[in-house]
């Protein structure tokens, strides 16, 4: 009995081993304390958007997933729709604007914090993280107020002033979505770039101006290049945000304001047509991480060529 014993014990342990094995290994390349974390993702993210991915070709109907309906004609009839090129072209532009006019106000923000000193830098980092602490929405509907008509504090404003006569039409247009993405969104523009000039070599500039540069060289031959990573995680973020945003063009662009979001939005919770809901989701959430490598890859591409010419 005793050998017999042995022998399933030894089978037993080689039969765990495996397990054993990638369990050190684990542990071993210290990712034991991230295996809670990667499992959270994967149950509430990675399988819910497997599924949603998978409804795009499949026919659902009263939320009931037909059997053997699986299908390519779902993306090539949205692919066809000349309406959901232009709701994505949209979509596209609102994100591209509102993320340049984010590098524009930010960068200076950020730059103007590396030059100040420790109370001057506190109070720029309040300024640019206190919005954070209050809700998207609640800032949209600020907006609203802010936009609104007759009665809206920029209206009102510029009326007393003499400066207009009758109100200006600035809610439910393209130009309120993209002034309350672009204040909404300027934190995740601003951090990074802070990160990135504050991480930079100020020698560099000190060399570029005994040299004989000017500052303003020296800014876009030596400080720009610098700031490249920051930049490009910028606008990697707010693009993201911005493209795939929803709250924003519904509350600011008004009911008749469409966007890819907004019709994911209206087909699985307003038709309940959740294969052509799927399929609008599966198209924002690829194009928008093509985009987004798209910047990545250009952002490398100009810090090797800065890298390059600098040596």
């Amino acid at each position: 009995m005793s050998a017999h014993a042995s022998v399933a014990a030894r089978g037993g342990a080689r039969r765990a081993s495996p397990w054993r094995a990638l369990h050190a290994s684990i542990f071993a390349r210290g990712l034991g304390p991230a295996l809670p974390a990667v499992a959270y993702l994967v149950v509430f993210l990675v399988v819910p958007l497997a599924l949603l991915f998978s409804f795009a070709f499949l026919s659902v109907e009263r939320g009931v997933v037909q059997p053997g309906t699986f299908s390519l004609a779902h993306f090539a009839e949205a692919l066809g729709d000349l309406l959901f090129w232009k709701v994505a072209w949209r979509s596209f532009w609102v994100g591209v604007v509102a993320t340049l006019l984010c590098l524009l106000l930010g960068y200076p923000l950020a730059y103007l914090y590396t030059q100040w000193g420790d109370l001057g830098r506190r109070l720029l980092l309040i300024a640019v993280v206190a919005p954070l602490l209050t809700s998207a929405i609640v800032r949209t509907y600020a907006w609203m107020v802010i936009l609104g008509g007759r009665y809206g504090l920029m209206n009102s404003l510029l009326i007393d002033l003499g400066l207009i006569t009758r109100p200006l039409r600035i809610l439910n247009t393209d130009l309120a979505v993209i002034i309350g993405m672009t204040q909404i969104h300027l934190p995740f523009m601003v951090l990074p770039l802070i990160a990135a000039l504050a991480a930079r070599d100020p020698d560099q500039e000190d060399a570029s101006l005994s040299l004989g540069a000017s500052r303003v060289e020296t800014f876009w031959r030596v400080t720009v290049p610098q700031s490249i990573p920051g930049i490009t995680a910028g606008c990697a973020i707010v693009f993201a945000l911005s493209y795939t945003n929803f709250i924003i063009p519904q509350l600011l662009g008004g009911g008749n304001y469409a966007t890819l979001a907004l019709q994911v939005y209206e087909f699985v919770i307003v038709i309940l047509d959740w294969t052509k809901g799927a399929v609008r989701a599966s198209l924002l959430l690829g194009s928008c991480f093509v985009f987004v490598f798209v910047i990545t890859w250009a952002g490398n591409r100009a810090m090797a060529w800065s890298e390059k010419r600098a040596s």
